[in-house]
């Protein structure tokens, strides 16, 4: 029965993923391209598993992606764990990797961060739909995610509602919608929308008793980016309630449908470890969000 996981094969499995290739983990670690395949093969050997898929880059299998996730917290433990006995002398900055989604990022995420000290930090922007797959392919250690599901190993907390606004230039609206009820014209309107895989602006239409939005639309993957194309008139969309207020109160958007909105429960997930790095962060994520998001 086997009773533990070599470090040294596992720590070599997280090279591999990480750097890309065998040759370039080997590089890394200072030992030749033939001990890195000893090791993953060894490894691959005691799960009964393959653990990667041999492509460029290299990718985890999905029982690889359990150990890669293992390693990256194998590794956070024994850094904490220097800087608590006051022996880490590499020099390097405290680092955590965090999923978030972009509208998140661009309004009330980064002011969490800024109370954190000592921390260096690295973002990866993913719809909130799909930040939970990093926690669970172990790319990040901590993700706003709109899943209450925890990921295996993981621990969530609740951190609010995010509204969203059907809304656009009024000019937009003069010039496109003709006059007519907004909840009619909508299916037919120009719309501005975050990627492909956005599907918020269709969801809002069917509420409404459409098929979907209109088939003219307009990709623009960056928040800042689908707020000013949606002020420049290019098209309506579903923008956050905290971006769309000033603007609203200026008179450069109007909200196309009274009454009606959209709210995104958001959630805190993150590595079930005892990490004062991670304990920081989610403190302080989880009091900013009580602050900027609707309860």
């Amino acid at each position: 029965m086997m009773t533990e996981l070599p470090v040294e094969q596992v720590r070599t499995l997280l090279a591999v993923v990480d750097e890309g290739t065998f040759d370039a983990a080997a590089a890394a670690l200072h030992v030749t391209p033939s001990a890195v395949s000893q090791r993953v093969k060894a490894l691959e050997q005691r799960t009964g598993r393959v653990l990667l898929q041999r492509t460029r880059p290299v990718r985890p299998t999905e029982s690889g992606a359990v150990l890669v996730r293992f390693a990256r917290q194998l590794a956070r433990l024994e850094r904490d764990a220097w800087g608590e006995l006051g022996l880490d002398g590499t020099g390097e900055a405290t680092r955590v990797s965090v999923a978030v989604n972009a509208d998140s990022l661009a309004t009330w995420f980064l002011p969490a961060l800024s109370q954190v000290a000592d921390l260096c930090f690295e973002l990866h922007r993913e719809d909130e739909d799909h930040t939970a797959a990093l926690l669970r392919e172990g790319l990040v250690m901590a993700a706003v995610t709109s899943s209450p599901d925890p990921v295996p190993g993981c621990a969530v907390r609740p951190l609010g509602r995010m509204r969203y606004l059907p809304v656009a230039a009024p000019e937009f609206v003069a010039d496109r919608l003709a006059g007519r009820p907004a909840a009619q014209a909508l299916a037919g309107a120009p719309v501005v929308v975050f990627d492909r895989k956005d599907d918020f602006q269709d969801d809002f239409a069917r509420r409404l008793g459409h098929a979907s939005a209109g088939p003219f639309r307009h990709q623009v993957p960056t928040s800042e980016g689908f707020l000013d194309a949606v002020v420049a008139g290019l098209g309506w969309g579903m923008v956050p309630e905290v971006q769309a207020g000033p603007l609203l109160a200026r008179g450069r958007l109007t909200v196309l449908v009274p009454g009606e909105h959209t709210d995104v429960a958001l959630y805190w997930q993150q590595w079930r470890l005892h990490s004062p790095a991670l304990a920081a962060l989610a403190d302080a994520v989880t009091a900013t969000a009580a602050r900027a998001l609707r309860r």
